[in-house]
């Protein structure tokens, strides 16, 4: 019997394949690579008012339009290379998630050079260690917290664009900085270990 099939997942992972891979593999687990954090940044970026499914189908087109996420390239990204990605169906085409991506690359470089890696300076809003919550239901989960909060205004203020707290919230919880996955869901146990 497929194991897809009897594993209890939290109830926002449903049926589809591309929604169960994401949820099993990758949304709780710690991430410390920078590279990685920047895509997940720009990502939840791209979702503002969109379903995280649509996100995940463009999620390919995504990191070629955007140099496999590498900020020191999309940071020199110019005026002709906007126009470009506008005219590309694989990604979001608004012009202010387009160029938030540039900008953000930008200022993710100088956090790099500020606090040696983007890793370390986000890693600290939770000293180190993953948030460990412990949701009976996906309707306890918040959309944000004093936590997201903290961090929402601080990248703020270093320059970063379509970074509010909800949106800084699912990065925390894409990246492993917040095991949110329900009690009753299979990852939570292997999470928490």
């Amino acid at each position: 019997m497929d194991c897809n099939l009897t594993r209890t997942r939290c109830a926002w992972a449903g049926t589809y394949p591309i929604y169960q891979a994401y949820h099993d593999e990758e949304w709780g687990v710690p991430v410390h690579d920078d590279r990685h954090l920047f895509e997940f940044l720009t990502l939840e970026g791209a979702q503002a008012g969109l379903s995280w499914i649509t996100i995940l189908r463009k999620r390919e087109s995504y990191r070629a339009a955007f140099a496999g996420f590498d900020p020191e390239i999309v940071a020199r990204f110019d005026e002709a290379r906007v126009a470009e990605l506008l005219g590309n169906p694989g990604i979001v085409r608004n012009r202010l998630k387009v160029t938030s991506t540039i900008t953000n690359a930008q200022a993710f470089l100088k956090v790099q050079e500020e606090f040696g890696s983007f890793d370390a300076y986000l890693w600290r809003f939770v000293d180190g260690v993953p948030i460990r919550n412990s949701w009976q239901s996906i309707k306890d989960v918040p959309a944000s917290t004093l936590v997201s909060d903290l961090l929402s205004r601080d990248l703020k203020k270093r320059g970063f664009r379509f970074v509010g707290t909800t949106i800084c919230y699912a990065h925390m919880q894409a990246t492993g900085m917040v095991n949110d996955h329900t009690v009753d869901c299979f990852r939570w146990h292997e999470l928490n270990v």
